[in-house]
């Protein structure tokens, strides 16, 4: 985390209170924090999330709102002081002692007011008036000379896209509309006379002799002339300078050279090192952690299109990953504890890579040092998607440019960050909306002026990682079909799920990175207890619609799942098929699209996680517990992958060693015919040499050597025996399979080192075999296949819930 030292510095985080603009409500303010969460831990309002309470609160985002503290100040009146603001949501007056010392109208951009006049020695009184957002956003709708429309069909509060605030308080296709207000970082009452910081822009040049120059542009502001000491320090090198400065606001370059330093590598390539860079400023200090790494993007032109793949300290990698969306609904539930929870989850399936969404919000300084910490890499939006942007609003224009130019400044240096993205899917939103498809021109200006202010702060500031234009995007200034194009750029492929289109369409493309795709299914029936009573426990319940965002829905889970199952028994076994059918569709996808490595350098599926208890696209459903999908990722995505492939052409099925190691690896490969009787025969057995980030055939089986009514199970493992892995193949759809009734039996045994084991065995072959569904702990295996009589031990790899590994469990698996 970022952190300052400044000669008097005051962190006002305590006593405060917020009430409404009538006075009838009144209670106690978290710093950070949001008025929702407030009155939740009050009792005033009941549990936003609890079946269809969402509308009922709307009072809360249409009215005003008064947060205010006090402080003692003993301090020398005659220096300037600033109150600082890390971030406000969103439209806030901000009153010092009844003075209006600032406004607020970006909760994207810090904000610091000058106290002069109203500070005093003494007691002080701090007062924030939060003007309604969604008034806001109507007041500016009808003020525009330009109508802009918004997302109406995702966004239940409408004319969030002229606000600078997280655009998924409107609503979304996963998310409920509660238009949070509140502070969500530090305020600071700090001296800034001489001088005040106003940001450092890290950068680094990798040299060839393996030495690093690391360049440090210091942003301050100056009350007087004068001199100063600049200086910076990291592992052992350090560089000092006197420097001039003069009243107003200036930028000064300092540099330093540190020879052959350990690198930072994202996680499975090496170790996640970080150093830390101290940079002063007379008695001011600013420090962060940083890791020395080099990141490119390949674009390059080839015979297929142009690429689109990363490397990292001149490794090419396989980017494996999903998308992240705020950690909840209530800003003030978003803790570092809940947030490394989740991204330790990304961590233990296997990711090196999250993309932080446009419709989200720039994350707190801590989530970037997590992410660091971890070895996660971080593609990152701006904070626009799928609206249109009223870019002819030249004040809307230029706090936007300040917005840049602020968030390319605070992340620059953390070792995760590998690219800056314009925004999500604004260039395809010009053909959502009847003003845009009847004058694209116009439109089509607006979304320019908007873009190029991003790359201009992209110009000048000139981070050291990658600039791309839009997601999906063909390229620079191509304004062509990012979600059908596979030939080049980035690509976001929901024709499965909006259009309705079975799995193995999946293997119709083959992206060069697909940063967007997915499949919905519900929640466990234990996240979908705790908003519910019993009689709502019905998929198409009107509880159970308010929880489902994206129109038809929960229709589309049901029908894929008798597509491709039969129809379960009840409620339960529906959320639980619904699951299943959410894990086939992501190793559908995932599995080809990594077997066409290297034209395909990545895949980041829809979504990480939820901010609430919804039917949606994730694979960690709301509280962190991980789905079926989950488990299936760590799986698809481990690092040695053997895949069986159906190939069109021939009828054959090809197997394919996939390797994101930096050497060669021999595997040995058994493969196996298993019929629904419980049948086992064996049918290859062999050694296969994996290459470095590539996807090789290493069998091929004719179809005719699968008989009808049987499947394919297959292992591998490599010489150590350090990465090993099972899967099947099915060439029928699994409804098709006369699956007999097992018996299955589980074991709790203590392990010599003391850890509780849970061995599981069966008479039958029986598919996705699932150990505590719902529940909170993570399983070393989940959702895995029983051959008869091969028992299988699972262990708790991570305890994240308070109930003992030895309370009896549930055991789900796929019916016949």
């Amino acid at each position: 985390m970022q952190s300052i030292t400044s000669p008097y510095l005051l962190q006002l985080d305590k006593g405060w209170q917020i009430e409404n603009e009538t006075k009838t409500i009144r209670a106690s303010f978290s710093v950070p924090g949001d008025v929702h969460s407030s009155l939740l831990a009050q009792g005033t309002i009941s549990s936003p999330y609890w079946r269809d309470n969402e509308t009922s609160l709307d009072w809360i985002h249409e009215q005003n709102w008064v947060a205010q503290t006090q402080f003692e100040f003993d301090g020398d009146l005659a220096r300037k002081h600033l109150l600082s603001f890390d971030a406000v949501d969103c439209i806030a007056t901000v009153f010092l002692n009844d003075q209006e010392i600032g406004f607020c109208d970006n909760q994207f951009r810090r904000w610091d007011f000058d106290t002069k006049g109203a500070l005093e020695r003494g007691t002080n009184i701090v007062r924030i008036v939060f003007h309604s957002n969604s008034m806001a956003a109507k007041k500016a709708a009808d003020a525009s000379s330009v109508t802009v429309p918004y997302l109406s069909f995702n966004n239940r509060l409408p004319h969030y896209n002229y606000l600078r605030k997280t655009q998924c308080h409107a609503g979304w296709d996963w998310n409920i509309a509660l238009s949070p207000i509140g502070i969500y970082g530090d305020v600071l009452l700090h001296q800034a006379d001489p001088v005040h910081f106003d940001g450092l822009m890290v950068r680094q040049i990798h040299l060839e002799d393996s030495s690093v120059t690391l360049e440090i542009d210091v942003s301050f502001s100056a009350q007087t002339t004068g001199e100063i000491q600049l200086s910076a320090s990291i592992c052992g090198a350090t560089t000092s300078r006197t420097i001039t400065h003069y009243p107003g606001t200036t930028t000064k370059r300092i540099s330093l050279n540190v020879t052959d330093p350990e690198l930072w590598w994202p996680i499975g390539y090496g170790p996640q090192t970080l150093h830390q860079l101290s940079v002063n400023l007379g008695e001011l200090t600013k420090s962060r952690k940083v890791g020395f790494r080099q990141i490119e993007l390949d674009t390059s032109q080839d015979d297929i299109g142009h690429r689109f793949a990363f490397s990292v300290n001149g490794q090419e990698m396989f980017m494996r990953g999903a998308n992240w969306i705020p950690a909840d609904a209530l800003p003030q539930n978003c803790t570092p504890e809940l947030v490394r929870d989740r991204l330790q989850s990304a961590i233990d399936a296997n990711m090196n890579m999250i993309r932080v969404w446009g419709g989200g919000q720039y994350e707190p300084d801590w989530f970037y040092d997590l992410c660091s910490e971890l070895g996660l890499l971080v593609w990152h939006d701006f904070m626009f998607a799928c609206n249109l942007y009223p870019a002819h609003d030249k004040t809307w224009l230029k706090s936007v440019r300040e917005e840049a130019r602020h968030q390319i400044r605070r992340l620059s240096g953390h070792a995760c960050m590998a690219l800056w993205c314009g925004d999500n899917e604004l260039v395809g939103a010009l053909n959502w909306y009847e003003e845009s498809k009847a004058n694209r021109d116009r439109y089509l200006v607006l979304y320019d002026r908007l873009n190029h202010s991003l790359e201009e702060a992209i110009d000048e500031l000139q981070p050291d990682i990658p600039f791309w234009p839009s997601s999906p995007s063909v390229g620079p200034l191509n304004f062509g079909d990012g979600w059908h194009d596979d030939k080049s750029g980035d690509m976001h492929f929901w024709d499965v799920w909006h259009s309705s289109k079975d799995f193995e369409h999946y293997r119709s493309v083959k992206p060069r990175f697909c940063s967007e795709f997915g499949f919905q299914s519900f929640p466990s029936t234990e996240v979908i207890k705790s908003f519910t009573e019993p009689e709502d426990r019905n998929v198409s319940s009107a509880v159970m619609d308010v929880h489902q965002r994206n129109e038809g829905g929960n229709s589309r889970i049901v029908e894929t799942i008798s597509r491709y199952f039969k129809f379960p028994d009840g409620f339960e076994d529906m959320v639980f098929l619904s699951q299943v059918s959410q894990t086939l569709a992501m190793k559908t996808s995932i599995e080809f699209w990594r077997a066409q490595m290297p034209r395909c350098m990545g895949a980041l599926y829809w979504q990480l996680n939820d901010t609430w208890p919804v039917a949606s696209w994730s694979s960690l459903e709301y509280g962190g517990n991980w789905k079926l999908t989950h488990y299936a990722a760590k799986r698809f995505f481990s690092p040695i992958l053997v895949t069986a492939q159906p190939d069109d052409a021939t009828g054959d099925v090809v197997f394919y060693a996939i390797s994101d190691l930096r050497a060669p690896c021999t595997l040995s490969l058994e493969i196996e015919l298993v019929s629904t009787s419980g049948e086992v025969q064996p049918l290859a057995a062999f050694n296969a040499q994996s290459k470095p980030n590539l996807s090789l055939e290493i069998h091929r089986l004719k179809s005719a050597d699968i008989p009808a009514g049987k499947f394919l199970s297959f292992v591998w493992t490599d010489e150590q025996g350090e990465h090993q892995g099972e899967s099947e193949y099915l060439p029928l759809r699994p409804k098709a399979y006369p699956f007999e009734q097992p018996t299955i039996s589980i074991e709790h045994n203590q392990s010599a080192n003391g850890r509780l084991e849970i061995t599981l065995s069966s008479d039958k072959p029986v598919l996705f075999v699932t150990y505590d569904h719902g529940g909170a702990n993570v399983y070393s295996d989940n959702c895995f296949t029983l051959l008869p009589h091969r028992p299988k031990t699972i262990w708790v790899a991570r305890q994240r819930g308070n109930a003992a590994p030895t309370e009896p469990k549930t055991i789900h698996y796929l019916k016949g």
